[in-house]
């Protein structure tokens, strides 16, 4: 991988082969990250990276993007088309160089564009490379120009096959089988990834439409508001109540560099700030993210103490109190934007951190001058958010002197494992102590802890740190598995590498689950993050004949296992429903659930931390409305639902 600084020094007459496509089709993964479902959708997003390019250089105002029958995909711009002229060292048509060679394009110099987000020039032709087929049209005022390639090489020559007084780019590719895992596309995640890039694109028109199905998908959109529109709909989508009415908007600009922040609080106690560079979302932050934070808490703190919200012996106010329910947008563009790996999740150029801060620190601080009763209504929220994190140290020291005094600092109820190699050993988390019973007695000492919880925990959406400390329910958990939360976690100092969540396959089961991955998210999100977060899976029946025994997952197993043991015979069948863990004796749980060798598991993954979050808001916050329209929308997607 070219380090940024080489790359930049490319422009149109010394771009040299790197590496030949082969190489992306060896290693899709270098390119696009995996060969998942994350991977296939993309492929969908370089190629738009491509056409938001056209836009942000002025050029492009609508972007279609075309979901066909047998997942193939098409995405049409009306930017200027890319060059079919004859590339003066590599003696071919330009779009041959682009859709061919990796590292080809115009974002490495000279006046192809100024702001980029495809800062590799990879992207062309990586999806050329893992596609079956790829067809390019290229509308250049004049003529309309094609050309065929079949896993990145090309077919035949580019030719003319007709007029045009247009200008634009067409391209359609199939997703090749031999490379991804899956070939299916998703509406939902594709319509997020685009929505987001017509809101920091104000006034460019993006178009998804889903041909596979009978009746047309289409979702049409075009943001005027920008960033503003995009604070609104997050809290509209999750149904926060706001704390003033109107989002905060500031931006300005040194050079060719421009920045944009839209904030405003809301009645929540958690905070989401999402930081891009070049509309490339920046999950890792960076310096325009770092940037924004720190002038953030330095506004707060001078205008807390000129207005006297703090009094002179009172300590500062900390960037987690003046973050707590606060959405904000910050969004950068510039030349030569340096990012961190081909992922582009962090933001390295230093003279950003210094812009987004400097706007910040004058405009919101203006802002609060000329707003007094927004002002106020935010401090005070942002006061009790200091108060309760005061509390909360004062709960967690107590706890810890607790901890110290007594003989044993694990919780009493867990049945913990000899082995301490955390690359090794799992933590159980059963509900009820009947099930905890039998999960002690047939798990493996050596590397499995049981902990058993019983009654419903706290919703921590709905509460702040201090209440987590001292939960009866929730203390237990943290305890356990040794590596803090909030601010103290340290994923490092985790006691057990795999944390299994194992409930029964009822309502109460799923409340138990939500409850806990809620908690988890909250408060100790990098074990998500990381892969240490899994949901046991508990069969739904046994089917028995004599001594053969068959466990069954779904109603489809329980089936083909009545098909297996009983073939066309008309006997009684023995068939058992499992209504809890509970009903399985210690060996079964073995067999079924705990078994290493045989035991089937779900790793919570998080593809998307903003669309997470967004649903434990829904499904756990307050807001009756957006949970109902949230289950009417999903209900159709749900296995194995139990009445």
């Amino acid at each position: 991988m070219e380090q940024n600084n080489q790359t930049q020094k490319y422009d149109e007459n010394d771009i040299q082969v790197l590496e030949g496509l082969e190489a992306v089709r060896k290693r899709p993964g270098m390119y696009i990250g995996s060969t998942g479902p994350r991977g296939l959708h993309h492929l969908v997003y370089e190629i738009v990276d491509n056409a938001i390019d056209e836009a942000l250089a002025g050029y492009c105002d609508l972007i279609t993007i075309e979901i066909l029958k047998d997942n193939f995909i098409r995405v049409t711009d009306n930017g200027r088309g890319i060059p079919v002229g004859i590339h003066p060292k590599m003696g071919i048509p330009a779009v041959t160089v682009v859709y061919t060679i990796l590292h080809a394009g115009g974002k490495f110099g000279g006046s192809g564009y100024k702001v980029s987000g495809g800062l590799h020039g990879v992207g062309a032709s990586v999806v050329n490379a893992l596609s079956t087929w790829l067809e390019v049209r290229v509308s250049d005022g004049q003529h309309i120009h094609y050309q065929k390639f079949e896993r990145g090489k090309p077919v035949a020559d580019l030719k003319v096959i007709g007029d045009t007084d247009k200008t634009g780019t067409e391209v359609i590719f199939a997703p090749d089988p031999e490379i991804f895992e899956e070939l299916e596309y998703d509406y939902e995640t594709l319509l997020a990834r685009l929505r987001e890039q017509a809101f920091l694109n104000a006034g460019v028109r993006i178009v998804l439409r889903d041909l596979r199905g009978e009746e047309l998908v289409e979702n049409n959109l075009c943001y005027e508001g920008g960033i503003r529109s995009f604070v609104e709909y997050i809290h509209k989508r999750k149904g926060l109540e706001v704390l003033h009415p109107q989002v905060i908007y500031l931006s300005g600009a040194k050079g060719t560099t421009t920045a944009e922040i839209a904030m405003q609080y809301n009645e929540s106690y958690n905070e989401l700030v999402m930081s891009f560079a070049n509309d490339i979302h920046t999950g890792e932050g960076g310096t325009h993210e770092q940037g924004f934070k720190a002038a953030l808490t330095r506004v707060f703190n001078e205008y807390a103490r000129r207005h006297n919200f703090l009094r002179e012996n009172d300590k500062n106010l900390t960037g987690e109190d003046v973050r707590e329910g606060l959405t904000a947008i910050v969004s950068v563009k510039m030349e030569n934007a340096q990012f961190e790996g081909q992922t582009k999740a962090k933001l390295g150029n230093t003279d950003v951190r210094t812009l987004v801060d400097s706007i910040v620190y004058e405009k919101l601080g203006t802002f609060f001058e000329e707003n007094p009763a927004i002002a106020k209504m935010i401090f005070e929220k942002s006061l009790n958010a200091a108060r309760a994190r005061e509390a909360a140290r004062k709960a967690r020291e107590l706890t810890r002197r607790k901890s110290v005094l007594e003989s044993s600092q694990l919780p009493g109820k867990l049945a913990d494992c000899s082995d301490r190699d955390n690359t090794y050993t799992e933590i159980y988390i059963v509900e009820g102590d009947s099930a905890g019973g039998s999960a002690k007695q047939g798990r493996d000492r050596r590397f499995q802890a049981i902990l058993p919880l019983w009654g419903k925990m706290l919703n921590v959406e709905k509460a702040r740190v201090d209440k987590v400390y001292g939960n009866d329910k929730l203390m237990p958990v943290i305890t356990a598995l040794g590596c803090g939360i909030g601010q103290d976690f340290d994923v490092s100092k985790i006691r057990y590498g795999k944390v299994i969540i194992m409930a029964d396959a009822d309502v109460d089961g799923s409340h138990i689950r939500t409850l806990l991955l809620t908690f988890f998210f909250r408060f100790m999100r990098p074990l998500i993050e990381e892969g240490h977060v899994y949901l046991a899976q508990p069969p739904l029946y046994k089917v028995a004949r004599s001594k053969k025994i068959r466990y069954a997952y779904s109603d489809q197993e329980r089936d083909e296992a009545v098909k297996e043991l009983y073939g066309a015979d008309d006997v009684k069948k023995d068939i058992q429903r499992y209504k809890g863990l509970g009903e399985m004796d210690p060996e079964q749980l073995w067999e079924t659930t705990m078994n290493p060798e045989s035991r089937i598991m779900k790793k919570v993954e998080m593809e998307d931390a903003v669309r997470a979050d967004e649903i434990f808001t829904i499904l756990m916050g307050d807001k009756v409305g957006p949970r109902k329209e949230f289950i009417e929308a999903n209900a159709k997607y749900v296995e194995n639902l139990d009445i």
